[in-house]
């Protein structure tokens, strides 16, 4: 056999074989059929994030409340006892203007629990508010308060004209018997002691003193001053 027909029964042979079998069964080369299983697609978790790693998520801001401080003790319990003061909305308010003048009101005036006296402070519910809420906010005015509250405190007395008792009396300004003491720098300060008909018991005209001291006794009518700094009571 030739080259050439030794090549075509080849050909021949291979295309039988490729093209299957016959209908009625016919052996031939068997097809080949992969076993490699079909992977199954389910709605499982992916290994990697899907998520776009750039997105945001709108934040909402919520209201922190303030902690609760010693104001809001303060109007917590006015509301809860019905406490109102008048010109004030709040009890609180109330209470950090009087912590606020009590520093300089005793430098030339009032002594600091005459002072909340003389102010009416401690006038309806002014005591109760006060007593609750000054040693929150200016404890350091506590004794000032007690003192007030008892009605036992030092007197100080300014300028005018006093009479000498001791016990408050309507429409008049009154001076405890006792000695007194002025203390600063006084030019032209006039003061003295009369009697009840008005005589001049003791008086002096000081042009130029750093310290003056009077002695008011219970048998003096009245005692005037003038230009002088504050009268405190000598302890």
């Amino acid at each position: 056999m030739g080259a050439a027909a030794a090549g075509v029964l080849a050909v021949t042979v291979l295309g039988t074989g490729c093209g299957g079998g016959t209908d009625d069964g016919a052996s031939g080369t068997p097809a080949v059929v992969s076993e490699t299983p079909t992977a199954e697609v389910t709605d499982t978790e992916l290994p990697f994030p899907t998520e776009d790693p750039y997105a945001t998520e709108e934040v909402y801001e919520t209201e922190t409340p303030e902690p609760a401080g010693p104001e809001a003790e303060i109007d917590a319990k006015a509301e809860a006892e019905g406490w109102a003061m008048e010109e004030y909305d709040l009890a609180s308010g109330f209470v950090q203007d009087v912590c606020e003048a009590l520093p300089t009101v005793a430098i030339n005036a009032d002594s600091r629990p005459e002072f909340l006296v003389n102010a009416k402070y401690l006038d309806g519910d002014g005591k109760a508010i006060l007593q609750f809420g000054l040693p929150k906010v200016c404890p350091k005015y506590t004794d000032a308060l007690k003192q007030a509250v008892s009605g036992k405190f030092d007197h100080w007395y300014t300028s005018g004209t006093y009479v000498v008792s001791s016990k408050p009396i309507d429409g008049e300004q009154t001076i405890l018997p006792g000695t007194y003491q002025a203390v600063g720098k006084m030019d032209g300060c006039y003061w003295e002691r009369t009697s009840e008909s008005g005589d001049i018991i003791d008086n002096n005209f000081a042009t130029s003193a750093r310290k003056i001291t009077v002695t008011i006794r219970s048998s003096d009518g009245q005692f005037t001053s003038d230009n002088c700094e504050t009268w405190k009571p000598v302890k």
